[in-house]
C-alpha cells in the first residue's frame, strides 16, 4: 500500500492537478469571505463561483503535461481535450442549472409563502426543496478565465 501511496505522490501531472484545485479553491473562500464578510468553510469544497477550481485542476494537469511531455504528447493532447470539455461545461450546461435552480427556488418559495398546498415543507413529496437546488453549480466566463490561470501558474511553480 505505500508504495502505491508514493507512485501517486510522484505522479506531478497529478499533483499540479491536486495543487491547481486546493489553490483556486482557497481564493474562491477569501474572496468569499471578503465579499460577504463571513467565513463559509464549505467554499473549500463547493462549486461555482471566482475562481473555478474545475478549470484550475484541468489546467494545472494540461500544463505540467506540456511541460514533462511536450505538447506533441498524448498525455497533453488527453489533459488539454479533457481541459476544453470541462471548461466549456462550466460554462455551458452547469451554469444553466444553475440559473434554473435558482428560478425553481424563487418558484417554490413564492408558492410556499402565498399558501399554495401543493408546495408547502410538510408534504412529503416536496421535502427536497427545504434544502432548496443548488445554484452555484457554473461559472461565468471570467471565473474560468482566472481558474485556467491559476492552474497554468501553479503547475509552473511545480514543475519548473
Amino acid at each position: 500500500m505505500g508504495t502505491i501511496f508514493r507512485e501517486i505522490l510522484q505522479n506531478t501531472v497529478l499533483v499540479c492537478g491536486a495543487a491547481g484545485w486546493a489553490v483556486a479553491q482557497v481564493i474562491k473562500m477569501i474572496i468569499y469571505a471578503v465579499v460577504h464578510r463571513e467565513i463559509r468553510w464549505e467554499r473549500m469544497v463547493g462549486d461555482g463561483g471566482m475562481p473555478s477550481g474545475h478549470s484550475a485542476t484541468v489546467s494545472a494537469m494540461a500544463a505540467a503535461a506540456a511541460v514533462l511531455y511536450g505538447f506533441q504528447s498524448f498525455e497533453f493532447a488527453i489533459t488539454c481535450m479533457i481541459a476544453i470539455i470541462v471548461m466549456h461545461d462550466a460554462t455551458g450546461v452547469r451554469r444553466e442549472t444553475g440559473k434554473q435552480g435558482k428560478v425553481l427556488n424563487e418558484m417554490v418559495e413564492f408558492f410556499q409563502t402565498e399558501g399554495l398546498a401543493a408546495f408547502q415543507k410538510s408534504d412529503k413529496m416536496y421535502e427536497f426543496w427545504d434544502a432548496g437546488l443548488k445554484e452555484l453549480v457554473g461559472h461565468s466566463p471570467l471565473q474560468v478565465a482566472v481558474g485556467c490561470v491559476i492552474g497554468i501558474a501553479t503547475a509552473c511553480l511545480i514543475v519548473l
